[in-house]
């Protein structure tokens, strides 16, 4: 009995299209879960987002309508 050792690339090349772009999809959402760094500091892309409202609301009274909002 003859075992065949193929290569990963091989594997994947011998598949259907569709296959293949399974294969990438699952791939993917494995690099960007498991293998990307996670970030470690929380970005303030949203700073200065509610600005609007500052004049209508403290902090206070925005951050209990979050978490209205939110669910909680």
């Amino acid at each position: 009995m003859e075992v065949q050792v193929r290569s990963l690339v091989e594997m994947i090349e011998a598949l259907p299209p569709e296959l293949q772009r399974e294969v990438r999809e699952f791939v993917t959402a494995l690099v960007e879960t498991r293998v990307r760094p996670r970030q470690k500091y929380l970005q303030l892309t949203w700073a200065g987002g509610l600005r609007e409202f500052r004049d209508r609301f403290t902090s206070l009274e925005l951050q209990q309508k979050a978490l209205e909002w939110w669910g909680d």
